[in-house]
């Protein structure tokens, strides 16, 4: 069996895919955001929300079925950048918490650091381990 080239090789589109994701997600968080003072209708961020943690699950089942695949080095890449990214996550929560932000759009926020603290280290782990030689 012959060594699949890095640069030889078409992948599906994971990484524009996650970056639409990421951006809806961070467009719900600033329309939340920018309706702190006000009542805010939670239907828009909502659904932004929904459609990047959907985006996020067909960038994975693209991801998925890429062979061959530097899987070993995705999660190294992956698991690191999670940390990193899931700290990042946490802390900002935490920030929500101490300043009483209302369950609503407290949920709706969540919801997009779920997605921030995912996506990114997906991105991250992709772009590495498609570049690395597989047999």
């Amino acid at each position: 069996m012959t060594a699949t080239r890095p640069f030889e090789r078409e992948l599906p589109p994971v990484v524009p895919v996650a970056m639409v994701a990421l951006a809806l997600s961070v467009s719900a968080g600033v329309l939340v955001s920018a309706q702190a003072m006000a009542e805010p209708s939670p239907t828009l961020p909502r659904l932004l929300v929904g459609v990047s943690l959907g985006l996020e699950l067909v960038a994975v089942a693209m991801m998925v079925r890429i062979k061959p695949f530097a899987w070993a080095r995705f999660k190294q890449v992956f698991g690191w950048a999670f940390l990193a990214y899931l700290t990042q996550s946490s802390i900002i929560a935490y920030s929500f918490v101490r300043n009483d932000v209302p369950s609503g759009p407290f949920v709706t926020l969540i919801g997009g650091l779920i997605v921030f603290a995912t996506i990114v280290p997906l991105m991250i782990g992709f772009t590495v381990a498609r570049y690395e030689q597989v047999g």
